[in-house]
Protein backbone atom coordinates (compact mmCIF):
# COMPACT_ATOMS: atom_id res chain seq x y z
CA UNK A 1 0.00 0.00 0.00
CA UNK A 2 1.01 3.31 -0.99
CA UNK A 3 0.48 6.61 1.13
CA UNK A 4 -0.12 9.79 -0.95
CA UNK A 5 -0.79 12.96 0.58
CA UNK A 6 -3.93 15.20 -0.54
CA UNK A 7 -1.61 18.26 -0.80
CA UNK A 8 0.43 16.59 -3.68
CA UNK A 9 -2.78 15.78 -5.54
CA UNK A 10 -3.83 19.59 -5.30
CA UNK A 11 -0.55 21.32 -6.35
CA UNK A 12 -0.07 19.02 -9.56
CA UNK A 13 -3.53 19.64 -10.13
CA UNK A 14 -2.84 23.21 -10.01
CA UNK A 15 0.48 23.27 -11.99
CA UNK A 16 -1.81 21.00 -14.47
CA UNK A 17 -4.16 23.63 -15.06
CA UNK A 18 -2.08 26.38 -16.12
CA UNK A 19 0.67 24.42 -17.89
CA UNK A 20 -2.38 22.95 -20.16
CA UNK A 21 -3.85 26.21 -20.64
CA UNK A 22 -0.28 27.71 -21.73
CA UNK A 23 1.44 25.01 -23.80
CA UNK A 24 -0.93 23.33 -26.56
CA UNK A 25 0.25 20.05 -27.29
CA UNK A 26 2.63 19.31 -30.10
CA UNK A 27 0.45 16.53 -31.49
CA UNK A 28 -2.25 19.92 -32.18
CA UNK A 29 0.41 22.08 -33.72
CA UNK A 30 1.54 19.46 -36.02
CA UNK A 31 -1.82 19.68 -37.34
CA UNK A 32 -1.83 23.15 -37.81
CA UNK A 33 0.88 22.89 -39.23
CA UNK A 34 -0.01 20.07 -41.86
CA UNK A 35 -3.43 21.73 -42.58
CA UNK A 36 -1.53 25.04 -43.27
CA UNK A 37 0.66 23.19 -46.01
CA UNK A 38 -2.34 21.69 -47.85
CA UNK A 39 -5.29 24.34 -47.46
CA UNK A 40 -5.90 26.07 -50.14
CA UNK A 41 -7.84 29.51 -49.74
CA UNK A 42 -5.32 31.99 -49.38
CA UNK A 43 -7.69 33.11 -45.77
CA UNK A 44 -7.67 29.65 -43.97
CA UNK A 45 -3.63 29.72 -44.89
CA UNK A 46 -3.74 33.02 -42.84
CA UNK A 47 -5.70 31.95 -40.37
CA UNK A 48 -4.04 29.07 -39.53
CA UNK A 49 -0.39 30.56 -39.40
CA UNK A 50 -1.68 32.85 -36.94
CA UNK A 51 -2.51 29.78 -34.76
CA UNK A 52 0.69 28.65 -35.20
CA UNK A 53 2.06 31.99 -34.08
CA UNK A 54 -0.36 32.28 -30.99
CA UNK A 55 1.01 28.86 -29.73
CA UNK A 56 4.31 30.27 -29.93
CA UNK A 57 3.29 33.31 -28.64
CA UNK A 58 1.78 31.95 -25.57
CA UNK A 59 4.25 29.20 -25.15
CA UNK A 60 7.25 31.78 -24.88
CA UNK A 61 5.24 34.44 -22.71
CA UNK A 62 4.01 32.04 -20.92
CA UNK A 63 0.28 32.81 -21.27
CA UNK A 64 -3.12 31.42 -22.18
CA UNK A 65 -3.38 30.18 -25.64
CA UNK A 66 -7.25 31.23 -25.77
CA UNK A 67 -9.34 33.87 -23.33
CA UNK A 68 -11.52 30.73 -22.48
CA UNK A 69 -9.73 28.68 -20.17
CA UNK A 70 -11.82 26.38 -19.99
CA UNK A 71 -14.47 24.25 -17.23
CA UNK A 72 -11.88 22.49 -15.71
CA UNK A 73 -12.86 18.26 -16.83
CA UNK A 74 -10.61 16.19 -14.44
CA UNK A 75 -9.66 12.53 -15.22
CA UNK A 76 -8.13 10.45 -12.67
CA UNK A 77 -6.73 7.29 -12.42
CA UNK A 78 -6.05 5.99 -9.26
CA UNK A 79 -4.41 2.75 -8.75
CA UNK A 80 -6.04 0.34 -6.34
CA UNK A 81 -3.05 -0.10 -3.75
CA UNK A 82 -3.16 4.01 -3.06
CA UNK A 83 -4.27 5.06 0.11
CA UNK A 84 -5.09 8.94 0.53
CA UNK A 85 -4.32 10.96 4.00
CA UNK A 86 -4.26 14.61 4.76
CA UNK A 87 -8.00 15.34 3.64
CA UNK A 88 -10.37 14.02 0.82
CA UNK A 89 -9.26 12.86 -2.56
CA UNK A 90 -12.31 15.37 -4.43
CA UNK A 91 -11.59 18.68 -2.16
CA UNK A 92 -8.13 18.35 -3.51
CA UNK A 93 -8.49 18.59 -7.04
CA UNK A 94 -11.17 21.24 -6.61
CA UNK A 95 -8.48 22.80 -4.46
CA UNK A 96 -5.77 22.26 -7.33
CA UNK A 97 -7.97 23.66 -9.61
CA UNK A 98 -9.10 26.79 -7.45
CA UNK A 99 -5.19 27.53 -6.82
CA UNK A 100 -4.31 26.73 -10.61
CA UNK A 101 -6.66 29.27 -11.93
CA UNK A 102 -5.87 31.67 -9.33
CA UNK A 103 -2.18 31.38 -9.27
CA UNK A 104 -1.69 30.88 -13.30
CA UNK A 105 -3.97 33.80 -14.25
CA UNK A 106 -6.62 31.79 -15.88
CA UNK A 107 -10.45 33.14 -16.49
CA UNK A 108 -12.43 31.83 -14.38
CA UNK A 109 -15.72 30.56 -16.33
CA UNK A 110 -17.69 28.39 -13.77
CA UNK A 111 -21.10 29.58 -12.23
CA UNK A 112 -22.49 27.54 -9.28
CA UNK A 113 -26.21 27.30 -9.95
CA UNK A 114 -27.20 26.98 -14.02
CA UNK A 115 -30.20 29.33 -13.82
CA UNK A 116 -28.93 31.80 -11.14
CA UNK A 117 -25.54 33.04 -13.14
CA UNK A 118 -23.64 33.57 -10.30
CA UNK A 119 -19.69 33.10 -10.72
CA UNK A 120 -17.78 30.83 -8.50
CA UNK A 121 -14.81 32.93 -8.94
CA UNK A 122 -12.84 30.07 -8.60
CA UNK A 123 -13.31 27.69 -12.04
CA UNK A 124 -14.90 25.40 -9.27
CA UNK A 125 -16.41 23.27 -8.64
CA UNK A 126 -14.68 20.61 -11.66
CA UNK A 127 -16.17 17.98 -13.15
CA UNK A 128 -14.25 14.70 -12.25
CA UNK A 129 -13.89 11.54 -13.72
CA UNK A 130 -12.02 8.89 -11.27
CA UNK A 131 -11.03 5.50 -12.83
CA UNK A 132 -9.58 2.64 -10.18
CA UNK A 133 -6.50 0.57 -11.82
CA UNK A 134 -3.80 -1.72 -10.67
CA UNK A 135 -1.02 -0.59 -9.36
CA UNK A 136 0.09 2.43 -6.78
CA UNK A 137 0.68 5.74 -9.05
CA UNK A 138 -2.33 8.20 -9.94
CA UNK A 139 -2.34 9.32 -13.06
CA UNK A 140 -4.02 12.54 -13.43
CA UNK A 141 -5.13 14.62 -17.01
CA UNK A 142 -6.50 18.34 -16.88
CA UNK A 143 -8.91 19.12 -19.76
CA UNK A 144 -10.05 22.37 -20.09
CA UNK A 145 -12.84 22.72 -21.96
CA UNK A 146 -14.15 25.88 -24.11
CA UNK A 147 -18.02 26.66 -23.98
CA UNK A 148 -18.11 27.30 -27.49
CA UNK A 149 -17.55 23.95 -28.63
CA UNK A 150 -19.24 22.00 -25.67
CA UNK A 151 -22.30 23.94 -26.46
CA UNK A 152 -22.32 22.70 -30.09
CA UNK A 153 -21.92 19.19 -28.86
CA UNK A 154 -24.89 16.77 -29.28
CA UNK A 155 -26.47 13.57 -28.58
CA UNK A 156 -29.17 11.41 -30.51
CA UNK A 157 -30.24 7.59 -29.78
CA UNK A 158 -30.50 5.87 -33.63
CA UNK A 159 -32.33 3.27 -34.35
CA UNK A 160 -30.28 0.43 -35.16
CA UNK A 161 -31.15 -0.17 -38.54
CA UNK A 162 -29.72 3.04 -39.20
CA UNK A 163 -26.31 1.74 -39.08
CA UNK A 164 -23.41 3.36 -39.90
CA UNK A 165 -25.22 5.41 -42.49
CA UNK A 166 -27.19 7.15 -39.76
CA UNK A 167 -24.05 7.54 -37.32
CA UNK A 168 -22.26 9.29 -40.40
CA UNK A 169 -25.50 11.27 -41.24
CA UNK A 170 -25.89 12.64 -37.16
CA UNK A 171 -22.18 13.35 -36.60
CA UNK A 172 -22.06 15.66 -40.05
CA UNK A 173 -25.35 17.26 -39.45
CA UNK A 174 -23.66 18.31 -36.03
CA UNK A 175 -20.65 19.36 -37.78
CA UNK A 176 -22.84 22.07 -40.38
CA UNK A 177 -25.39 23.01 -37.65
CA UNK A 178 -21.63 24.34 -35.71
CA UNK A 179 -20.37 25.72 -38.37
CA UNK A 180 -17.95 28.04 -37.25
CA UNK A 181 -19.31 28.59 -34.08
CA UNK A 182 -17.32 25.56 -32.54
CA UNK A 183 -13.97 27.44 -33.55
CA UNK A 184 -12.57 25.56 -35.83
CA UNK A 185 -10.06 23.40 -37.00
CA UNK A 186 -11.77 21.46 -34.80
CA UNK A 187 -11.20 17.90 -33.15
CA UNK A 188 -13.99 15.50 -33.32
CA UNK A 189 -14.40 12.90 -30.86
CA UNK A 190 -17.70 10.16 -31.22
CA UNK A 191 -18.75 7.84 -28.77
CA UNK A 192 -21.11 4.92 -30.67
CA UNK A 193 -23.15 2.69 -28.29
CA UNK A 194 -23.57 2.35 -24.01
CA UNK A 195 -26.02 4.02 -22.81
CA UNK A 196 -27.24 7.78 -22.54
CA UNK A 197 -24.05 8.65 -20.11
CA UNK A 198 -21.65 6.33 -21.40
CA UNK A 199 -21.90 7.42 -24.89
CA UNK A 200 -21.27 11.59 -23.92
CA UNK A 201 -18.92 10.24 -21.64
CA UNK A 202 -16.40 8.43 -24.36
CA UNK A 203 -17.00 11.00 -26.70
CA UNK A 204 -15.25 13.16 -24.54
CA UNK A 205 -12.84 10.89 -24.30
CA UNK A 206 -12.36 10.57 -27.66
CA UNK A 207 -11.06 14.00 -28.10
CA UNK A 208 -8.17 13.52 -26.00
CA UNK A 209 -6.86 11.31 -28.74
CA UNK A 210 -3.59 12.28 -30.21
CA UNK A 211 -4.13 13.98 -33.51
CA UNK A 212 -3.21 11.66 -36.54
CA UNK A 213 -3.82 8.48 -34.32
CA UNK A 214 -6.41 6.03 -35.36
CA UNK A 215 -8.76 3.38 -33.71
CA UNK A 216 -7.06 -0.01 -33.85
CA UNK A 217 -10.44 -1.84 -35.06
CA UNK A 218 -10.02 -1.60 -38.92
CA UNK A 219 -13.93 -0.51 -39.59
CA UNK A 220 -13.65 2.28 -36.80
CA UNK A 221 -10.51 3.26 -38.18
CA UNK A 222 -12.10 3.13 -41.57
CA UNK A 223 -15.22 5.21 -40.27
CA UNK A 224 -13.31 7.55 -38.86
CA UNK A 225 -11.09 8.56 -42.03
CA UNK A 226 -14.76 8.84 -44.26
CA UNK A 227 -16.16 11.08 -41.31
CA UNK A 228 -12.33 13.29 -41.17
CA UNK A 229 -12.63 13.42 -45.58
CA UNK A 230 -16.55 14.41 -45.22
CA UNK A 231 -16.65 16.50 -43.31
CA UNK A 232 -13.59 18.69 -44.77
CA UNK A 233 -15.41 18.75 -47.80
CA UNK A 234 -18.16 20.93 -45.96
CA UNK A 235 -16.15 23.97 -46.78
CA UNK A 236 -16.64 25.41 -43.12
CA UNK A 237 -12.72 25.55 -43.09
CA UNK A 238 -10.25 27.71 -40.15
CA UNK A 239 -12.60 29.59 -38.28
CA UNK A 240 -15.79 29.07 -40.17
CA UNK A 241 -14.28 31.41 -43.02
CA UNK A 242 -13.90 28.75 -45.65
CA UNK A 243 -11.85 26.24 -46.85
CA UNK A 244 -10.74 22.67 -46.85
CA UNK A 245 -9.30 22.12 -42.68
CA UNK A 246 -12.53 21.70 -40.45
CA UNK A 247 -11.27 19.35 -38.41
CA UNK A 248 -7.82 18.07 -38.27
CA UNK A 249 -9.18 14.87 -36.61
CA UNK A 250 -11.82 12.42 -36.34
CA UNK A 251 -11.91 9.98 -32.88
CA UNK A 252 -14.47 7.47 -31.89
CA UNK A 253 -14.75 5.27 -28.86
CA UNK A 254 -17.31 2.38 -28.80
CA UNK A 255 -19.25 0.59 -25.96
CA UNK A 256 -21.62 -2.41 -25.53
CA UNK A 257 -25.28 -1.29 -25.46
CA UNK A 258 -28.69 -2.47 -25.77
CA UNK A 259 -30.00 -4.85 -28.27
CA UNK A 260 -32.72 -1.99 -29.09
CA UNK A 261 -30.57 1.14 -29.44
CA UNK A 262 -27.86 2.80 -31.23
CA UNK A 263 -26.62 5.74 -28.97
CA UNK A 264 -24.36 8.33 -30.58
CA UNK A 265 -22.74 11.41 -29.27
CA UNK A 266 -19.95 14.26 -30.55
CA UNK A 267 -18.23 15.92 -28.97
CA UNK A 268 -16.31 19.27 -30.43
CA UNK A 269 -13.12 20.47 -28.82
CA UNK A 270 -11.79 23.69 -30.71
CA UNK A 271 -8.87 24.62 -32.29
CA UNK A 272 -7.27 25.39 -28.68
CA UNK A 273 -7.44 21.38 -28.22
CA UNK A 274 -5.85 21.70 -24.45
CA UNK A 275 -4.61 19.05 -22.10
CA UNK A 276 -1.86 18.03 -19.75
CA UNK A 277 -1.02 14.98 -18.08
CA UNK A 278 1.51 13.96 -15.07
CA UNK A 279 1.41 10.75 -13.55
CA UNK A 280 2.17 10.94 -8.97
Amino acid sequence: MRTIHVNEIKDTVANLCWEACYYLPDDVINGFKKAEEKEISPLGKSILNQLIENAEVAATEHMPYCHDTGLAIIYVEVGQDVHFIGGTFQDSIHEGVKKGYSEGFLRKSVVGDPLLRVNTNTNTPAIIHTDIVPGDQVKITVLPKGGGSENMSAMKFLLPGEGVEGVKKFVLETIEAAGGKACPPIMVGVGIGGSFDKVTGIAKEAIMREVGVYHHEPHISQLEKELLEDINKTGIGPQGLGGINTALSVAIETYACHITALPVAVNIQCHAARKKTAII
